[in-house]
């Protein structure tokens, strides 16, 4: 497990890190997104779209549980999967189709279906810093693939 701490001062810079990763992005990668609300969750997930060249809008699917993102590099995935009863309900929302799909997919309150998800993947934890604006950024690379590429890009450079 590779782990890597970054701090992003605004929005611009939460999506500049962001697009640095989405460099990184292969199809069917997963990601999973944590964080309280208002964290920068869905800002991450902007600058990711960003990075892919998707040029669409990009919003929080916590309604409808999934937006699906073309015109990228891959397709972009973006769940939310807050208002799922339990964690199984993640093979109800095809899950697995999603990761088969040859896109990247992104899970935002991934905490809440953890032990579902592969042991591959790239976990990413914003937080509010206390007295300061901006966010804390923490990346943990988990797997070779993930630790590989974090490791290659020096770390994820700082914005």
């Amino acid at each position: 497990m590779v782990t890597v701490v970054r701090h992003a001062r605004s929005v611009e810079e939460t999506h500049a890190l962001a697009r640095r990763v989405a460099d990184l992005l292969r199809p069917g990668d997963v990601l999973g997104v944590h964080g309280d609300l208002g964290a920068g969750k869905t800002a991450f997930v902007q600058g990711l779209a960003r990075g892919l060249g998707v040029t669409g809008p990009v919003s929080s699917p916590t309604f409808t549980l999934i937006h699906e993102h073309e015109g990228g590099r891959i397709p972009l995935f973006h769940l939310d999967v807050y208002r799922l009863q339990k964690p199984d309900d993640l093979a109800d929302i095809g899950f697995d189709d999603y990761v088969a799909a040859g896109g990247a997919v992104v899970i935002e309150w991934a905490e809440r279906v953890a032990p579902l998800l592969p042991d591959e993947r790239l976990d990413i934890s914003l937080e509010e810093i206390d007295g300061q604006e901006g966010r804390r950024i923490e990346l943990v690379g988990r797997g070779p693939r993930w630790e590989t590429a974090l490791a290659q890009q020096g770390a994820a450079p700082a914005c």
